[in-house]
């Protein structure tokens, strides 16, 4: 299907500009030929469009040249290995060295978006992401303004939303989002940006006001070398080509690296009391239902509750609240839009999944030591009973962090039971094992048990728990499907977890929207 968010009214760009754009030769056919949009797969394309054939994972983008003029793309962007398939389809064709490093500039051509006319707010770091963009546009609608958004859950314009596909879009259609945002009148837009998004070129093109990090962990090292790589791809997006100015959290101690590798005006934040920070969360309560907090920024003091789970819940709010101050939005609209209670929706993160009662259950999407270890703490700062925690391990992705999982799960909770969730084209056994590794090596003191079928692992970890206890799960987050061997197989934990719970006897309560 074509991006979900395209502008109504496309611009027409000729051929001819593409190619300067991309920095190569005007193709001698391309005579008037004009697009007025671009993709890079053809499932994407409109008729009038652009096709950019590039390397995938499955083979060259050029092999699908003919399935692309079926689909009415009338050019080809492509690289020397696939000029001659391109040529055969008789479609003008734009041969790029590297099409990839430049089709931010083509994108932002045939988008028209080299200077949307709102503030563009993008967050990286390995956790965090997603919960500092949703507040981001939380405080954005408190404002009064008129709030886009894409995140790794949902992409946003006003009030149209759809589920996303990648965490930061291709760049064909990050342009194209922006500039159906300009048609909506969009007066600000928080938009996710992963590692991968930046060495990979999909936020190529567009340059951020203001570039937020929320922390650095343990993640990704099956596409970085190591974490030091991992950090150079973050601290790309401190640069004066990506961005303006840039808002730090130090609650990771890559915060203060990220400081001094930016090449941009940096403002810091932090919710350790004993680090010195421009801005400062104080924690005043934590509860089952959310968390209460000071903000003490420049022009900004605030006490605030937002439904959200842990001190590092109220750090992400708090960069997002200097990031719009750093964008401009006035200190005392600021305060007004988060005094008293900032209701704020985060999918997938927490989602609370209890009946009225038995025990409390959180479905959760972390993936990282780091997320097991802050959400584990969070919920200890109010239960009163047993902790469980059921987890499992993307397939295909890195397998390093796999036993650091287990270990954090292990020494942060009262149970553990190790599940499958994403096998993918894994062995879902080895990936268990690693799992289980960490989870009973010295160090940690819950009760480790194994349970493949997640379906026995939940019904496990209630009865582990009883009425009192807490059960999170991590990892499927508001997921309805399992992936095994490229099969999405139906299941969605979430609704799963309230069916055990009913079938333990426990009564349901009022329905909660589960976004």
């Amino acid at each position: 299907m074509p991006h979900a968010f395209d502008p109504d009214r496309p611009r027409t760009t000729a051929v001819r500009d593409v190619a300067v754009a991309a920095g190569a030769s005007v193709p001698v056919v391309a005579a008037d030929v004009t697009v007025t949009g671009a993709a890079v797969a053809t499932a994407d394309l409109r008729p009038g469009w652009l096709f950019v054939a590039v390397p995938g994972r499955r083979g060259h983008g050029a092999g699908h040249v003919d399935a692309a003029r079926s689909a009415g793309a009338v050019a080809v962007l492509t690289d020397p290995a696939g000029a001659e398939a391109a040529a055969r389809s008789g479609l003008p064709t734009v041969v790029a060295a590297d099409p990839r490093a430049v089709l931010g500039a083509v994108a932002r051509l045939v988008s028209g978006t080299a200077d949307p006319g709102f503030p563009l707010l993008g967050v990286t770091g390995t956790n965090g992401k997603t919960s500092t963009v949703s507040v981001l546009d939380a405080v954005m609608r408190r404002l009064g303004w008129r709030s886009a958004m894409t995140s790794t859950a949902e992409r946003r314009i006003v009030d149209q939303v759809v589920q996303s596909r990648l965490t930061t879009p291709e760049t064909t259609e990050l342009h194209a989002f922006l500039a159906r945002a300009v048609e909506q009148r969009v007066d600000g837009a928080a938009i996710e940006v992963s590692a991968q998004g930046l060495t990979r070129h999909r936020v190529d093109g567009v340059h951020f006001d203001v570039a937020g990090f929320t922390n650095l962990s343990h993640d990704h090292l099956d596409d970085y070398a190591d974490m030091d790589a991992y950090l150079r791809a973050k601290v790309q997006l401190f640069q004066p080509d990506r961005a303006g100015r840039g808002v730090v959290s130090l609650d990771s101690a890559a915060g203060r690296a990220v400081v001094r590798a930016a090449g941009i005006p940096v403002t810091t934040v932090s919710s350790n009391p004993d680090t010195q920070a421009d801005w400062q969360v104080t924690v005043l309560e934590q509860r089952v239902d959310g968390t209460r907090f000071r903000l003490d920024g420049p022009d900004v003091h605030v006490v605030t509750d937002v439904p959200l789970l842990g001190r590092h819940m109220a750090a992400d709010v708090a960069l997002a609240v200097a990031m719009l101050a750093a964008a401009g939005a006035p200190g005392t609209a600021l305060e007004s839009a988060v005094a008293g209670r900032l209701d704020v929706v985060v999918p997938g993160r927490m989602a609370d999944a209890s009946l009225a009662t038995g025990p409390r259950v959180f479905v959760d999407f972390a993936h990282t030591p780091d997320a097991f270890a802050k959400s584990l703490t969070a919920i200890r700062a109010f239960s009163t009973g047993p902790v469980a925690i059921v987890l499992g391990a993307d397939g295909d992705r890195d397998p390093t962090k796999r036993e650091a999982m287990g270990a954090v799960a292990a020494r942060l909770a009262d149970v553990v039971v190790v599940a499958d969730h994403h096998p993918r084209f894994e062995d879902p056994d080895g990936i268990r094992a690693a799992l289980l590794a960490g989870a009973r090596a010295p160090g940690g003191t819950a009760s480790v048990v194994e349970r493949a079928d997640p379906a026995a692992a939940i019904r496990h970890a209630l009865a582990a728990v009883g009425d009192e206890g807490v059960v999170y799960w991590a990892g499927p987050g508001l997921t309805d499907y399992r992936d095994v061997r490229g099969v999405h197989v139906s299941y969605s934990s979430f609704r799963d977890a309230q069916a055990a719970l009913a079938e333990a006897g426990h009564a349901a309560r009022e329905a909660v929207p589960v976004r």
